[in-house]
């Protein structure tokens, strides 16, 4: 039988030692418990063993980082006073270490979640530790979501998420059941002492391209400066000073290594090979002069260096953002949460009283975002996607997650997956699918390795899919440049690169005798990007501007800006002249030969007439494109059936304002509006909507005339609109909706019937007050539904009265008219009883004369 952990040997000097009964009675009445504590507390180290002790399968850590996995497997190995990958072993991408009876398996949360697709059962693992889940990185949160599904299977299966802040209640939540959250470990330690110190710099932090230089040089003054005043107080002292990606730790180091006689400048990232992230975080010997430590966010909370007692902070971050408008995802610098500067100062105090310098203002500090957004909000979520429906569980349905993937995030993802041939029409995954999840990388990556290595052979596309997926930095944006100094070993990322290239090449089959050198590395790109190939469209002084396939703009500077086709494997957004105007920036790509389009992005080529309805003709040319870029146009005349298409579009675009309605179809339209609205059906909805919806059931012989060159101008659309009379409930439509109203003189005037759009207005007939002489009775329209205003009018046409009610107007209102008229237009008649006046159209007069 294998000898338990000692606990108390492992533990000795960490204060979580503290915390292991607590651990181990909430393990006794529950299968999922949260642990909140800080870091450098010791949960890592003590959490797994206590799992071990008490189960007889192996117990699995999760770290959100390589160099974390490795580092923790290594201390507690040591610690174990056992060989690394006996009892306590890691697994990461590229690199396992750890025996068939290690109980102990530390691995990346990656690691885990594809060995979950080939077990979904975990045969063989009694417990899984989710550790730094408070990072919120989206390979956590998706093993959260797949854990809470295969705890219902088995029982026996025990989760531990692990936190180092306070939203421990959260996953609590998550990782319980509905009737209950899952109990919560919550270990604090007393905090020593941490002083403060604001040193903002006259420069900007940020441009267009990033981190100012300026910026780099402050922090590496900063930090050389602080360190000697520390040597000075304790010369055992670290410092360590945070950065936000590999390329400014090393242009720190170099600053600081430069100016700073005396101390060791270390680099830690995971860009650097293991040997030497394990030597940083080993910490010195005594007699070893002082270190500084230059480091990403790595070192926030997920492993511990020893001896820190000063902390210089960028107050900087980088994480992946998904640019939903542009259809780009990348890694942007932005201001750290505080969050995770309070992480980062503690670092500081871990062993005693420590300082942080934060290179910002108190003001910039306080308007930083409160904590980070989890990365399942913002990433792109192709892996995630395709990983999930692999799990039988397509966007997460049925899952318990923290958070649920974006609606719009996880749409643009199944469109990718769906054009890769990963997923089918109902979201499930497809053999590819599934062949593509199991390569480590992004699927799209996967697609280009697996369908270009018979193209250019499986070492240039292994070698291509290692540096685009390994997040190395790509000077002037020239993929085949980068490669070359990769291959020379000219770059810190060569082993690296070396080695992940070698691991693609092992999971594609062997492509003898096929070799296509640098000029192949655009296919490999537009395999995985084909919306990305680009063509130049515009040369400025700095660069040049291209169009994607997907209809972005993008700036490009260096050698590639004199290429006419490329393939862009990363865009951001960024502003300022290196974006050429275009709000986003090329980061990497490789030039792109005609044949290599046809081959990556035959799906986009499209080869076909647009027809447009254009200053009421319809106009057409047939254009050839890759999706956005238009390769050719030239002039043609269209078919009735694309003539057809235009004007549909058009009017679905501007509605009936493309023609010019004729008085006699203006007056026919709105008196079938009155009878729709007071009687319905049969009669139609002659609104744009109703009249759009039903444009071949009164104007097909209209749209052929159009789409065969009939301007617009000459259309009248009052013959159409009869079309639309129903029958034979048409046979009463001048009764009901009659266009003009004989009045008591037999004059017949025209009947102004409401606009379309205005369901309160009435029909108005606009007459002369005297042709209107006892006419007692208001006439009413629709059957007696609705009453005629009147707009009683002047001998000089203007209004004097409206109304629907005659009897009323004579027996009230008109005595006031006649009393302010009758002065004015003494021609007239203006009889005091208007009752008995005989109706007339003419002066006093000419209708004597008329009667005599």
């Amino acid at each position: 039988m294998t000898a338990a952990f000692d606990l108390a040997a492992i533990g000795a000097g960490l204060s979580f030692a503290e915390a292991l009964g607590d651990l181990s009675h909430a393990l006794d009445g529950s299968q999922a418990v949260v642990v909140s504590a800080p870091p450098g507390t010791g949960k890592t180290t003590l959490a797994p063993p206590l799992l071990a002790n008490r189960s007889a399968g192996r117990v699995i850590v999760t770290q959100p980082r390589r160099v974390a996995a490795r580092a923790a497997a290594r201390r507690l190995a040591q610690l174990d006073g056992s060989a690394l990958g006996d009892r306590v072993g890691f697994t990461v991408r590229g690199e396992r270490t750890v025996g068939r009876s290690a109980r102990i398996e530390f691995v990346t949360a990656g690691v885990l979640l594809r060995r979950m697709l080939d077990d979904p059962g975990l045969d063989g693992v009694d417990a899984v530790i989710l550790d730094e889940v408070h990072e919120r990185a989206l390979e956590t949160d998706l093993l959260i979501g797949l854990l809470s599904e295969v705890r219902e299977l088995r029982d026996d299966l025990s989760v531990v998420a692990m936190s180092a802040t306070l939203d421990a209640g959260r996953f609590a939540a998550v990782l319980g059941t509905d009737d209950a959250p899952a109990p919560i470990v919550d270990h604090d330690v007393p905090a020593f002492p941490l002083t403060e110190r604001w040193a903002p710099s006259a420069a900007p932090r940020l441009d267009e391209r990033g981190v100012t230089w300026p910026f780099l040089d402050h922090i590496a003054n900063t930090a050389a400066s602080a360190a000697r005043d520390l040597r000075r107080d304790d010369p055992s002292a670290d410092v360590l000073v945070f950065a936000p990606g590999a390329r400014e730790v090393r242009e720190i180091a170099r600053r600081i290594t430069a100016s700073a006689d005396g101390f060791d400048v270390r680099e830690l990232h995971g860009q650097i090979p293991a040997a030497e992230q394990d030597a940083v975080i080993r910490g010195r010997t005594s007699g070893d002069p002082p270190r500084i430590i230059v480091t990403t966010s790595l070192a926030e909370s997920s492993l511990t260096v020893p001896g820190v007692r000063l902390v210089v902070d960028s107050c900087l971050a980088r994480h992946p953002q998904r640019d939903a408008a542009r259809g780009m995802t990348g890694l942007v610098t932005t201001a750290a949460p505080r969050s995770s500067c309070v992480q980062r100062a503690g670092r500081a105090t871990r062993q005693g009283p420590g300082t942080v310098v934060r290179c910002v203002d108190e003001r910039t500090y306080a308007a930083a975002p409160a904590r980070p957004a989890p990365e399942i909000a913002v990433a792109d979520l192709a892996d995630a996607a395709l990983l999930l429906a692999c799990w039988g569980a397509p966007g997460g349905a049925g899952l318990r997650m923290v958070d649920r993937p974006p609606a719009d995030g996880l749409a643009e993802a199944v469109t990718v997956l769906r054009g890769l041939g990963a997923l089918d029409d109902d979201g499930r995954a497809t053999d590819e699918g599934r062949a593509l999840a199991r390569i480590p990388t992004d699927p799209r990556l996967a697609r280009a390795l697996r369908d270009g290595s018979p193209l250019v052979g499986a070492r240039l596309a292994a070698e291509v899919v290692a540096l685009l997926g390994g997040d190395l930095r790509v000077p002037d944006a020239d993929v085949a440049q980068a490669l070359i100094a990769l291959r020379g070993g000219r770059t810190p990322d060569s082993r690296r690169w070396r080695s992940d290239a070698d691991r693609f090449e092992r999971l594609v089959s062997p492509t003898p005798g096929i070799r296509s050198d640098l000029d192949g590395i655009g296919l490999v790109i537009a395999l995985a990007f084909p919306e990305r190939i680009a063509q130049r469209v515009e040369r400025t002084a700095d660069g040049a501007t291209f169009l994607l396939a997907s209809g972005t703009r993008a700036g490009v500077r260096g050698a590639l800006a004199a290429t006419e086709w490329i393939a862009v494997a990363d865009v951001a957004r960024a502003s300022g002249r290196a974006a050429a105007g275009s709000g986003a920036m090329v980061r990497a790509a490789a030039s792109l030969s005609e044949s290599q389009r046809e081959i990556a992005a035959s799906h986009l080529m499209t080869d076909r007439v647009e027809a447009e309805f254009v200053g009421g003709r319809v106009q057409a040319r047939r254009e050839r494109r890759i999706g956005a870029i238009l390769r050719s146009s030239a002039p043609v005349r269209p078919s009735v059936d694309e003539g057809r298409d235009a004007v549909r579009r058009a009017l679905r675009r501007d509605g009936l304002a493309v023609f010019t309605l004729s008085e006699a179809a203006d007056t026919l339209r709105r008196r079938l509006a009155l009878l729709h609205r007071e009687l319905g059906d049969p009669w139609p909805d002659v609104s744009d909507a109703g009249l759009l919806a039903s444009l071949d059931a009164w104007l097909a012989s209209e749209l052929d005339a159009l789409a065969g060159g009939t301007p617009a101008g000459r259309i009248d659309l009052a013959n159409a609109l009869r079309r639309l009379l129903p029958w034979p409930a048409a046979t009463r439509f001048d009764d009901l909706a009659p266009e003009r109203l004989e009045v008591p003189t037999g004059s017949r005037i025209r009947i102004e019937y409401p606009p379309i759009d205005d369901d309160t207005a009435r029909p108005v007939v606009a007459v002369k007050l005297q042709e209107c002489f006892g006419w007692a009775e208001t006439p009413r329209l629709v059957d007696g539904r609705v009453p005629v205003l009147f707009h009683l009018l002047s001998p000089a046409g203007r209004p004097l009265a409206v109304t629907d009610d005659l009897a009323s107007f004579w027996s009230g209102p008109y005595a006031q008219v006649r009393a302010e008229m009758r002065g004015r237009y003494p021609k007239h008649p203006w009889p005091e009883d208007p009752w008995a006046a005989a109706p007339t159209r003419w002066t006093k007069n000419r209708a004597a004369r008329e009667s005599g």
